[in-house]
Formats: structure tokens, sequence, C-alpha cells
């Protein structure tokens, strides 16, 4: 270990411990269960799954609204409508009480979470937040000719830096954002598919019948993985002509969750997520590993990108994927047979030991042959999902439903394999 002893080595980790613990993570749900006056604020966070944006994010403000406040907003609307005024609630900055009364000219404007939906036209998915003086600290909406009616109240919780939790007077309504979308049960979702580039899929979910189903659970809740056109094009795609009708549909139930999956929550899902086609002993199930941005989805088969975020509706998601998802309990490969010994070379049979030898010793296995290699020049089976899974959980962080987002341990692992490396 060259000049590290022991003790230095010890104390190394021993630092590194606490930079763990510094840098560990917010758990919005945990933060505003100690305070009975935001349940529910706090539940709607839960129901509409903002929570895990919120979690999964490194700089953070939430601008919290007590029951009293936030009652008339939930009572009146359907769950895509409280959505979107959360998010509105949900800034991509750091805000402490300090920072509120240092902003520079007096008023600044704050990109929010709605804003990364896509769905927000000009400054709508933005707040303007305006130093009155006098202590006061007034938020409105971004958009042209919008009031500062929301005044800062009182501080609730800051991780320095992470996330922010601020109580504010009333809620921020940009205008428009109250307008109820259509049920999703009531959305095109064939012709969403169709433009957005999925029309084989959309073709074969309509033909099947399959169509009916997703439209009976979108209400409940539903996530949809489309696979694009290009996808079906691929060689290594069966003929469906060749399977049954009952596999078929099987097949396209795969393509689809039956709960509401945003893009955070898809980040963030650790447990295999179960598929409209699961049933009983047949898991039909999708395991998610994610590196940056960028999910992939596994299954047991090949793999396949999260290409794009077609629709967030709650309780209503639509993907489209790189891949067409092929579930091991219709195209699980069988193992391969025993080659059968050549022509005229029968197999002799081995000499029995005479009476009183030694037991032969046994024949060490050879080792396996080097990942992607098989005998006989045959194609190499697709990588195992705890392969896939093993090399995943070392790079990033894996946060379950509203769970805290927590640090890996890979940079301690680095830094002690390297001392002893020196």
């Amino acid at each position: 270990m060259g000049h590290f002893s022991l003790h230095g080595v010890l104390l190394l980790l021993l630092s590194l411990s606490v930079i763990a613990a510094t840098v560990s993570a917010h758990n919005i749900t945990d933060i505003l269960a100690s305070n009975p006056d935001y349940s529910q604020f706090n539940s709607f966070l839960t129901q509409t799954k903002l929570c895990d944006e919120i979690n999964r994010r490194q700089t953070i403000t939430v601008l919290v609204l007590p029951n009293s406040v936030f009652s008339p907003v939930a009572s009146k609307h359907p769950l895509p409508v409280i959505k979107n005024v959360l998010s509105v609630h949900i800034l991509l900055d750091y805000f402490d009480p300090t920072k509120l009364h240092q902003i520079s000219d007096g008023t600044t404007i704050s990109t929010t979470l709605l804003q990364t939906t896509g769905t927000a036209e000009g400054n709508i998915g933005s707040v303007n937040i305006t130093d009155l003086k006098g202590g006061k600290v007034a938020f409105g909406s971004a958009a042209p000719n919008s009031k500062l009616d929301s005044i800062y109240t009182k501080s609730v919780k800051q991780i320095p830096y992470n996330i922010s939790v601020l109580e504010i007077s009333a809620p921020i309504v940009p205008p428009g954002i109250l307008t109820a979308p259509p049920p999703s049960s009531d959305l095109n979702i064939t012709a969403l598919l169709e433009k957005h580039g999925a029309k084989t899929f959309s073709s074969l979910i309509v033909s099947s019948g399959v169509i009916k189903t997703y439209q009976s659970t979108a209400d409940k809740g539903l996530t949809i993985f489309a696979p694009t056109d290009e996808a079906f094009k691929a060689k290594d795609v069966p003929d469906l002509n060749k399977l049954t009708n009952a596999d078929v549909v099987s097949l396209l139930q795969y393509h689809a969750a039956p709960k509401y999956i945003p893009y955070g929550s898809l980040k963030t899902a650790k447990d295999p997520i179960s598929t409209l086609a699961t049933n009983g002993a047949e898991k039909f199930d999708i395991t998610v590993s994610v590196a940056g941005e960028s999910v992939t989805l596994h299954t047991g088969v090949d793999s396949s990108r999260v290409a794009d975020n077609v629709l967030d509706s709650t309780p209503l998601s639509i993907y489209t994927v790189d891949n067409v998802l092929l579930p091991s309990e219709l195209f699980a490969k069988s193992p391969s047979p025993a080659p059968a010994p050549a022509p005229g070379l029968a197999p002799t049979p081995s000499p029995a030991p005479a009476p009183g030898a030694a037991a032969p010793s046994p024949v060490l296995a050879s080792p396996p042959a080097p990942a992607g290699l098989t005998p006989e020049g045959s194609p190499a089976d697709a990588p195992s999902q705890a392969a896939e899974h093993s090399s995943d959980k070392g790079a990033g962080v894996h946060v379950e439903g509203c769970a805290a987002v927590t640090v890996s341990v890979g940079l301690v692992a680095f830094v002690v394999s390297s001392i002893f490396m020196h």
C-alpha cells in the first residue's frame, strides 16, 4: 500500500461516509408528513407521482399549500388538472428565505416542472418571484398580465442547495391551466401512436382487439410502450403470422402496464413491472435500467431504449420504444441439444476399476467460453437480466416509489481499490 497506512485508509473511509451522509437525499413525502396541515398536498404528490420527480432531482424548491388553501382546488378538478397545478408549484431551482430577499433587481423568473412536460405554452410553465420589500415576497404566473397574488408565508424545510420547501398563501394558477383534458378513455390512442411513428403497432392493437383492453384500463391507470415502425422492420422480429392469435394478443398486452408510470417514476423503478399479459404463474414482466437520462426496458430476451414520451396525462402514459419487446414466456430460447457422436464411432465404455484400485480423480470442468461466444459458431444468447442489473447497480441510483434518492457506494469502492493498487 506504499505510504498509506491502515489507519489512513480507515480515516478516508470515514470521511467518505460523512460526505455520503451529507449528500444523501431528500424525500418530499417524509418532509410533509411531519405536518398534517399539508396532508392533501402531500397525498396528491403521491397520486400524481410527482413525488418521484421531486425526489430524483438534486436542486428543487416546492411551494407548498396548506389544506385550507389547497382543498378548494383539489375538490373541484380532476387529477390531470391537479397535477398541472402542482407542477407549477415545483421550481427547478433552489430558493430559501435568504435567497428570496436577495433577488437581483427584485424580480426573477423561475422554470417549473410543468415546463418540462412540453405541454406548457409561452410562459405558462414559469413563475414570477418578486421581492416586495418590507419582508414580503410575492409569487405569480409569468404569463402576461398575471397577478402576483400569492405571498411567501414561512419556511418548512431546507437541505441547503438540494431542496427547499416553502409555504405560500395562495395557489399559482396560470391562465388556462384549470381546463380539464378529456378523460383517458376518450383519447384517440391510435391517432396518437400513428402521429408518433407507431402505425404498425396501432394497426395491430386494432385488428387484434387489444385496443379495447387498453381503453377499458386507461381511466384506472395505463402505460403503453409502443414499438416504432422501424422496430418492426428489424431482422430479429418474429413473423407474427406464425404466432397463434392468443400469442399475438399476449405480445401486444405485454407492451402495456396496468398502472400510470410517468417518466420520473419509470426512471426510479426498481422492481419488475407487471404488464397486461401477466397472468398467475406467467410473469410477463419488464425490468428497467437507467444510464443518465436514458431508460432501457429489459424482457429477458431482448432490450429496448425508451425513445419518446408521447403522452403524460394522469392516469395515462404513452411511450415509443426502439425495439419490439419480446417476452421470455413466448420467445425464450430452448437449450441446445448435446451433439450426437460422429457416424460409426460409438462411445467406448470406460473399463471398470480393478478391485481395490483407487477411485479415479474427478475431471475438472473446462472454463466457460468468453461472453458473446458459443460453440460451433452458433449465435450468442442475449445477456441475462442479472448481468445487466449487476452492471447498473454500481453506476447510479435506484429508488422505488417515493423513496429518497441515495448515494451510490461505487465511489467508496473505487477509491479503496485505487489505494490498494498503489
